[in-house]
């Protein structure tokens, strides 16, 4: 039997920095890598560089420390910048970008002008059944939903074969029904496809539905890249885990072993040193309560979310944790309740 082969890298970021004004760095020092086939997604809040990160990939801004490799070429060096049009690099934009006055298939085949009139034509239908835009190859822009116009955009794109598609916020403009929906469409179109892909997004939610990998970025600076699995349970840094769900920080203390909070016992799994003082990440789902007489654990809040409900819990000392229970557990604010903590695993960050 063939041994398998090897996924080739496709894009390949090594140390790379650009600044917009002299001294004020919009992304400093990031440094990751796609694979042929793989969804890669760029998650943070606004202004953290995840646009910047993108351009630079595209060869829209230059470098100013680091490099840029695509297919194992340089294309963007501190004294090189490969020209956009040359780099087979699709994207779509928050805005589409679409061209207003042509039609859907004169959209797509803007860019396949070096293509014979029959082959440009055959390229042009592939990619309206493709992306299911068939009978709407005559409309113009104007007269397309959010979601056809960026099906549209998407078949401009992929029509030209780029060796990476580049996504920015694809979804923004979406109405929240039709988001799901588009989502797991254009995630099958790529799978498909077997298109690399870069996407921007600011929601959690969104890169968790769509990526094999997660790069967060905070401030111009990359602070983990991992499974969508592994930055939820296992973040690398406080800012992750707080971004990228609900997440609680409990104080506490090495001692003989293990981490004592006022929440109870935790392993220490990172092993420091007793008298260490620590926080434990806990989210809500972890943390389950039962109403209980005379505690002084008692319940601040409650949000109903559909399928269940947010509590906020005040502990004797002040702080508050979170407990998600299913829908059908309503208990009154003031409730006293006992917590039981069924972490599945630890995550330990020193204190500050």
């Amino acid at each position: 039997m063939d041994k398998e082969l090897p996924e080739q890298t496709v894009l390949e970021l090594r140390k790379v920095s650009c600044a917009y004004q002299a001294g004020h760095p919009a992304i400093s020092d990031i440094s990751f890598s796609a694979r042929e086939g793989e969804i890669l997604c760029l998650l943070g809040p606004s202004g953290c560089g995840k646009t910047t990160v993108l351009r630079v990939i595209a060869g829209f801004e230059p470098v100013s420390a680091g490099e840029v490799w695509l297919s194992g070429r340089l294309v963007s060096a501190v004294r090189l910048t490969v020209p956009a049009e040359q780099r087979r690099v699709g994207m779509v934009f928050q805005e589409y970008a679409l061209f207003p006055h042509l039609c859907v298939a004169d959209n797509i085949a803007f860019g396949l002008r070096r293509l014979m009139r029959d082959r440009r034509r055959a390229q042009v239908q592939a990619m309206l059944e493709m992306t299911g835009l068939i009978g709407l190859e005559r409309r113009y822009p104007h007269e397309l939903s959010g979601g056809q116009q960026q099906r549209a955009a998407l078949a401009r794109a992929l029509a030209q074969k780029p060796v990476i598609l580049l996504l920015d916020e694809p979804f923004s403009n979406l109405d929240p029904d039709m988001t799901g929906k588009m989502r797991q469409d254009l995630h099958d179109l790529l799978r498909q496809t077997r298109t690399t892909t870069i996407l921007v997004t600011h929601d959690h939610d969104e890169a968790f539905a769509m990526a094999d990998r997660i790069a967060v970025l905070n401030q111009g600076r990359l602070e983990q890249v991992d499974t969508p699995e592994a930055i939820y349970h296992t973040p690398a840094t406080p800012f992750v885990a707080d971004f990228v769900g609900q997440a609680d920080f409990i104080p506490g203390v090495v001692q003989n072993g293990v981490v004592r909070t006022e929440i109870g016992e935790f392993p220490n799994q990172v092993g420091y040193e007793n008298g260490v003082k620590v926080v434990v990440m806990i989210r809500p789902d972890d943390v389950h309560i039962m109403p209980v007489k005379d505690s002084p654990v008692r319940i601040l809040s409650r949000q109903f979310r559909g399928s269940e409900n947010l509590y906020a819990i005040g502990l004797p000392s002040g702080q508050t944790i979170h407990s998600s229970e299913a829908s059908t557990h309503v208990y009154p604010v003031g409730t006293p309740v006992e917590l039981r903590v069924a972490a599945t695993h630890t995550v330990l960050f020193l204190a500050r």
